[in-house]
C-alpha cells in the first residue's frame, strides 16, 4: 500500500502503475526462470558442447519471451505499426546503427550458419575458433599472428556481429573440414632429386593416406550443397628449380588444428631419411648466396 500511495503522489496513472509491477513481475519471473534451467542444464548435460548449445538456446528463448512480455506490456493501445514507426526519430535510429548492425549480424549468423561454435575461421585480419556467439558479439580464441602453422595465442577476441555485413569470411572446417598444406624441402643442385622426390612421396603418403580417404567421404557430402570438386585427394610432391637448388614441394590433406603436428612428423621423418642418403643434401638460400658471391 505505501508503494502504491507513492506512485500515487508521483503522478502516475492506474494503467502505468499496472505496466510497472507486470515489467517487475517479469524480470523476475524470466530470472528465476533462466536461473532454475542454468542449475538443471549444469546438473543433467556433462558434455561441454552440449552444455554450451543448451545454455545459449535457454538463453535466446527466455530473452525473446521477455522482450515479446514487454512489448505487449508497453506497446500495448498504439494501432498499428506505421503509428509505432512513427515515434522513432531519425537521430535515433542513426544513433543505434551499430546495434542494430550487429543484431542482424546475429541474425545472419542464427539463419545462414556461416559458421558455428567450433569452427575455425578468418574474419578480416582476425583467425581462430569460434567460442561463443551472442546477440552482438562472437568470440574467438585466436591463432597464427606471431605463432607459427595457425597454434593458439592464447588471447580471446570479441569482434562485432556487424563486421559479417562488410567483410568476407573464411571457414577452415564448413562442411569440409580439410585444409590443402604444403612443406618446401629444398635440396642442393647437385643431389640426387630423384631419389629424395621417392623418398618424401613415399613419407607423405606413409604420414597422410587415412587423411585422403577421410576427405573423400566428405568431398562427396560437401559436393551435395557446394559446387566443390578435386579429381585427386592424394598427396603430392612438385618439382621446382631454384638459384638456391632444386625446390620439392610436398603438399597434402590436414585438418587444421593437426597441422603443426603433421608438419613435425613430415620433417622429422624426412630429416631421418636424408641423414641416411650420403647423395641427398639439403639447401639453405644463405650457402647458395655465398656460393655465388665466392665465384
Amino acid at each position: 500500500m505505501t508503494l502504491l500511495k507513492w506512485l500515487n503522489n508521483l503522478g502516475i496513472s492506474q494503467s502505468m502503475q499496472t505496466k510497472i509491477g507486470l515489467t517487475v513481475f517479469y524480470i523476475v519471473l524470466l530470472t528465476l526462470l533462466r536461473l532454475l534451467s542454468g542449475r538443471l542444464i549444469h546438473r543433467h548435460v556433462k558434455d561441454v558442447k552440449r552444455h554450451y548449445y543448451w545454455a545459449s538456446a535457454a538463453t535466446y528463448t527466455i530473452s525473446f519471451l521477455g522482450i515479446i512480455l514487454l512489448v505487449v506490456t508497453w506497446i500495448k493501445g498504439i494501432s498499428s505499426l506505421a503509428t509505432y514507426l512513427g515515434l522513432v526519430s531519425a537521430g535515433m535510429a542513426l544513433a543505434l546503427r551499430d546495434i542494430i548492425a550487429n543484431i542482424a549480424g546475429w541474425l545472419f549468423i542464427i539463419l545462414r550458419q556461416p559458421f558455428r561454435v567450433g569452427d575455425r575461421i578468418q574474419i578480416g585480419d582476425f583467425r581462430g575458433d569460434v567460442i561463443d556467439v551472442n546477440l552482438f558479439q562472437f568470440t574467438i580464441i585466436e591463432i597464427g599472428n606471431w605463432v607459427d602453422a595457425d597454434q593458439s595465442t592464447g588471447r580471446i577476441i570479441d569482434i562485432p556481429n556487424g563486421l559479417l555485413m562488410t567483410q568476407p569470411i573464411a571457414n577452415y572446417t564448413k562442411c569440409f573440414e580439410f585444409i590443402w598444406d604444403e612443406i618446401p624441402v629444398l635440396i642442393t643442385h647437385e643431389s640426387n632429386w630423384k631419389a629424395a622426390k621417392q623418398i618424401l612421396m613415399n613419407i607423405v603418403q606413409e604420414k597422410a593416406e587415412k587423411t585422403s580417404h577421410e576427405a573423400e567421404a566428405q568431398i562427396r557430402t560437401a559436393a551435395q550443397k557446394y559446387m566443390i570438386f578435386y579429381k585427386h585427394l592424394t598427396p603430392a610432391v612438385f618439382t621446382t628449380m631454384r638459384d638456391s637448388g632444386i625446390l620439392l614441394t610436398i603438399r597434402y590433406l590436414t585438418k587444421p588444428h593437426q597441422r603443426r603436428i603433421m608438419q613435425q612428423t613430415i620433417w622429422e621423418a624426412i630429416l631421418d631419411a636424408f641423414a641416411a642418403s650420403p647423395d641427398i643434401s639439403l639447401a639453405t638460400s644463405s650457402a647458395a648466396s655465398s656460393k655465388t658471391i665466392t665465384k
